[in-house]
């Protein structure tokens, strides 16, 4: 059911020069424009237009590389692969010292904190990121981290996972302030840190944001993208980021109806933020739900994605474009898929969350530029469709072919899936959906069920009744996650190879 781009194929595009190397200036983005793509008579005009519309139509400003002096907080409780459930507090200095909080919670609200890190350090952004086009690379330097937990049951927790992972024999009491790691002392030896799965990796690559709405420059927001957090944790402190965590809110510029983000701003290593509390959302698919912003996956793809679940079945179609650039202007791909998914169940695992299986027994492919249809047509065999039909714009069913070996896509196919819901400041809804391992291997079995989330959707038709079929004109094209198991490898680097050839003319 998803494509993946696996990271020797990232080996690839680095090895090839694809992520140029941008000089320090400012990237400037419009709306998506997909009237072609969508068809002239879609009865979905509402979707359409929020996808044309990514950010709500918000003019976007890239900084590179990114001045990120100020004060950053998160706007929702965040979900890190574990489960862990944390909210963040950076500010980062001019002369690029830094101190950020990270404040770890109980439940899957932020409304029970467990314990808190501060972090010292520096950070110096370099250059254009050679891994994700329109990231920033960065090097840093920890110098300092502490740690203060906020209730006896935490304390007694904390205090059995240090003495196994660095001996840490001294009483850690709620309330007081306790040093794991400091550069240049006797315990940066013994990096007690280590014992919470701790890392600062997401400081390698950053993206900032500034974006305002048309005929209103005066109206600004600013967001700061760190890198992403390896889904598993024994790799965490390995990990060079290839995608992005949720975005941190600007203190400055951060929307008055942002209440978390007022709330967490006045937090601190003592105190730390408790958030407002809601009730459990109970989770209805139901209805249309479409990507707020151009998304980015690790093995550098960008994409916006469109999920349809029909109220009288447990029908699903998923239609994903996939794009060359970080804000989504040009697109290369897309697919479109339907199949079928089992009732949802209470996740045992991560709270909040329910359970569902979900299958792909139909496809369709639309090459959406030159190179990729030329590429297709490339290879022999009922592999992919019929050989040599492939056409720009024209859509073509791999149902027959039992997917498509050149895109790593093969049917029918099976995934464990995550969804919970929520809302955003506004009071719209959201839907999140698992988040893909980070090595780009497919969730195909039980236990390799994500313990956290991609980047939300926003309801655009709150319901749909009856399955329309796939791949008819109107009809928009995602996946549910960003990518399939791939079954040639060595077809994807070729596919690699040969769209480098056709970006570079």
């Amino acid at each position: 059911m998803f494509l993946r781009c696996c990271a020797a194929a990232a080996l690839v595009l680095l090895s090839a020069g694809w992520c140029e190397r941008l000089p320090p200036r400012l990237v400037s983005s419009s709306p998506v424009r997909l009237e072609k793509s969508f068809g002239r008579h879609s009865r979905l005009n509402q979707c359409h237009y929020m996808l044309k519309h990514l950010q709500d139509g918000d003019q976007i400003t890239v900084h590179m590389p990114p001045d990120i002096a100020g004060r950053w907080v998160s706007d929702s409780c965040e979900v890190r692969s574990g489960p862990e459930f944390l909210t963040r507090s950076y500010h980062f200095f001019s002369n690029h010292t830094f101190q950020a909080l990270q404040f770890y919670y109980r439940d899957n609200h932020c409304r029970e904190p467990s314990y808190t890190l501060l972090i010292q350090g520096s950070v110096h952004p370099r250059q254009a990121s050679w891994v994700v086009r329109g990231g920033t690379e960065a090097d840093f330097q920890l110098s300092r981290v502490l740690l203060v937990s906020h209730s006896p049951a935490a304390a007694e927790e904390l205090q059995v996972k240090l003495e196994q992972s660095c001996g840490l024999m001294k009483r850690l009491d709620p309330g007081l302030s306790y040093e794991l790691w400091a550069d240049g002392s006797e315990r940066s030896s013994r990096d007690c840190a280590r014992g919470l799965d701790f890392s600062m990796q997401e400081l390698q690559l950053l993206r900032m944001e500034r974006r305002h709405r048309h005929g209103d420059p005066a109206t600004n927001a600013e967001e700061l993208f760190l890198g992403d957090v390896h889904t598993e944790r024994a790799q965490r402190r390995l990990h060079k980021p290839s995608g992005y965590q949720p975005p941190l809110q600007s203190v400055k510029t951060y929307d008055a109806s942002c209440v978390t983000c007022q709330i967490i701003s006045e937090a601190d290593l003592y105190n730390p933020p408790v958030l407002p509390s809601q009730n459990e959302r109970p989770l209805r698919l139901y209805g249309n739900w479409v990507s707020r912003r151009c998304e980015v996956r690790p093995g550098v793809l960008f994409l916006t994605r469109h999920f349809v679940f029909y109220e009288d079945s447990n029908i699903w179609e998923g239609h994903y474009y996939h794009f060359s650039d970080p804000v989504c202007r040009h697109p290369t791909f897309s697919i479109s898929a339907k199949g079928h998914y089992s009732q949802g169940v209470p996740s045992t695992a991560v709270m909040g969350g329910t359970e569902f299986t979900f299958t792909v027994t139909h496809m369709k492919v639309t090459p959406m530029d030159m190179a990729t249809a030329s590429i297709l047509n490339v290879f022999s065999g009922d592999k992919c469709g019929k050989q040599g039909s492939w056409k720009l714009g024209v859509q073509q069913d791999v149902t027959p072919t039992l997917g498509c070996a050149a895109l790593g896509i093969r049917l029918p196919h099976t995934e464990y899936e995550l969804f919970r819901m929520g809302r955003d400041s506004a009071g719209r809804s959201l839907l999140f959906n698992g988040q893909r391992p980070t090595n780009g291997s497919s969730p195909d079995q039980p236990h390799k069920r994500a313990t956290s989330y991609q980047p939300p959707l926003i309801r655009c038709i709150s319901s749909q009744k009856g399955s329309t079929g796939i791949g008819k004109e109107g009809d928009h094209h995602f996946r549910l996650g960003n990518g399939y198991k791939t079954l040639d490898q060595h077809l994807i680097f070729v596919i690699v190879l040969v769209k480098l050839v056709f970006w570079s003319i």
